[in-house]
Order: C-alpha cells, then sequence, then structure tokens
C-alpha cells in the first residue's frame, strides 16, 4: 500500500506559536482518521518562518532556491495540503501570501486542503472565509468545507476546537482515502467542474 504525503504550511512568527500548535493538531488528526480508514499518510511541516529571508529574495528575483525550493516542491507533490496562518489586520499573514505567490500556480490544481487560522479575537474568524478560501479557489485547490479557526480564548475550553479539527480532518481524509492519493485531475478537467474558481480568480487578480 503507498504513503500519502500531507504537507502542512505553518506562517507562526514566534515560538512557542499558536499557529503551529493548531497545525500539529490538524496534522495528528488528519493522519490518525487516515490510518482508521487503512491509509497510511507521512507528514512534512514547512515554518514559513525559518524561509522569511528566502522567501522575500524570491519575490525581488523571482528565483526560489535552496529550502524554499525544497519547500515549494514538497507542497507540489502533496497529495493533501494543510495550511494555517496567524491573522494580521483581518487577512491572512504577508510571509503566508507571499509563499502562495511563488508557488507555480497549478501545484495545488485539485489537491484537497484544509484552511485554518489562529488569532487574538473570534471577530477574525471571517478571515477564513473571505481572503482563504477565495485563494486557494484561485489555486484550483480542492479546500474542505470546514475550515477552523482558533482564537485565544479556544486554548482554554478546547471542547469547540477540538469538534472543528476533527471535522475537518475528517473531510480531508475522506476525500484523500477515496483515491488513494492516485494521479490528481488534470488543470482542465478540473476548471469544467468549477468554473466559479476562474470567476474568484479574476477577482482575486483585479
Amino acid at each position: 500500500m503507498s504513503t500519502l504525503r500531507l504537507v502542512a504550511v505553518t506562517a507562526g512568527l514566534s515560538r512557542p506559536s499558536s499557529t503551529r500548535l493548531l497545525t500539529d493538531r490538524l496534522t495528528e488528526a488528519a493522519k490518525r482518521l487516515l490510518a482508521d480508514r487503512g491509509v497510511a499518510a507521512e507528514v512534512e511541516t514547512v515554518e514559513l518562518r525559518d524561509l522569511a529571508v528566502d522567501i522575500a529574495t524570491a519575490m525581488t528575483t523571482g528565483f526560489p532556491v535552496g529550502r524554499l525550493r525544497d519547500a515549494l516542491d514538497a507542497v507540489a507533490r502533496a497529495d493533501g495540503v494543510i495550511a494555517v496562518t496567524p491573522v494580521f489586520t483581518a487577512s491572512y499573514s504577508g510571509l503566508f501570501k507571499s509563499f502562495f505567490d511563488i508557488l507555480d500556480k497549478e501545484a495545488l490544481t485539485a489537491t484537497p486542503v484544509i484552511i485554518a487560522a489562529t488569532g487574538g479575537t473570534a471577530r477574525h474568524s471571517l478571515a477564513l472565509e473571505h481572503a482563504l478560501r477565495p485563494l486557494f479557489a484561485y489555486l484550483r485547490a480542492l479546500v474542505v468545507p470546514t475550515a477552523v479557526y482558533a482564537a485565544s480564548e479556544d486554548w482554554g475550553n478546547t471542547d469547540g476546537l477540538v469538534s472543528r479539527i476533527e471535522r475537518a480532518a475528517g473531510e480531508l481524509a475522506d476525500q484523500l482515502s477515496g483515491d488513494r492519493g492516485h494521479k490528481r485531475a488534470t488543470a482542465d478537467e478540473f476548471e469544467d467542474v468549477t468554473p466559479f474558481g476562474d470567476r474568484l480568480a479574476a477577482l482575486h487578480r483585479g
């Protein structure tokens, strides 16, 4: 039985980081729920904090190199992706956005993705729907229905957060166990299924 590749992209800036903590909770749940479905998975975590200088250089030169190139290749090869960002000024962080700006626009076509975010207040949870979901629609990823947001107060009373993590991880596991991570749809096939993604792409570019 082949082993699926899960790649988690986390954009937390501090150490320790609540963004990394949420990332780890999601990857652990996804791996466990895949195992429950008889599917093995290996997880690679990409810490954007460690790649900040390389990302800035690539934004100005157009040539990602070294560890950044390896990280981009890992995301492109992934069978499933977990993308987690802190929320700043009601949107994803600049570091998070820059990484996905550098990523080849076809790299995530038809790839199942969990989107998640952390922030100081629950009021910022809408960033998942008005910022992250359109970003990944532009990249033609298959974003699972449940997005996970963790405000500061969620870490003191985790029942609701655990429920959201389990639901999102289960949705990712369902998608991945259905096709065992074999060759994803081509860009043309995916475009036919999701014309709405192109409309979001036009808005994103504008």
